[in-house]
């Protein structure tokens, strides 16, 4: 079978993601992270991320950087529905809300970042996070550029 990164050339942004989430797919990161894809379409992307003791801060709560890298990725993949066939983006600004604590008893928590603008070489979105029962978590934006081919 194909890499799911081989098919990144051949591909829209939102063709990729939607190969990725059928093939059950995670990037190195979204692995480690514990991160997953669960949603794409266009404008529109939602990631599923599970907490885990490896993520514990000194207080035994989740650190920061757990629900950010969340944040990121929701983000990162509703921008990537909008890019063409092996255009890239990278993240130019990051803002992140946290609003309550998460710890192993939050359980699985769900990113949807939405698309506000798509320009030709900058987009901007938002991103919530909520538990299962739709309590959130966080939230937050970003601004991404658009790499050239």
């Amino acid at each position: 079978m194909t890499s799911v990164y081989e098919l990144f050339e051949k591909l829209s942004g939102l063709e990729y993601l939607q190969e990725m989430i059928k093939r059950g797919d995670a990037t190195p990161m979204g692995k480690t992270m514990n991160l997953r894809i669960v949603e794409a379409r266009d404008g529109f992307a939602a990631v599923e991320g599970i907490p885990d003791e490896r993520f514990y801060n000194s207080m035994r709560r989740m650190h920061g950087g757990f629900i950010a890298s969340l944040v990121d990725t929701g983000l990162g993949c509703a921008v990537m529905t909008k890019l063409g066939n092996g255009v890239g983006y990278g993240t130019v600004e990051l803002k992140v809300n946290y609003v309550r604590k998460v710890d192993l008893e939050t359980g699985p928590l769900l990113c949807t970042s939405t698309v506000l603008h798509a320009g030709r070489t900058m987009l901007t979105a938002d991103a919530k996070v909520a538990d299962a029962a739709g309590k959130l978590y966080a939230h937050g934006s970003g601004t991404f550029l658009v790499y050239p081919k």
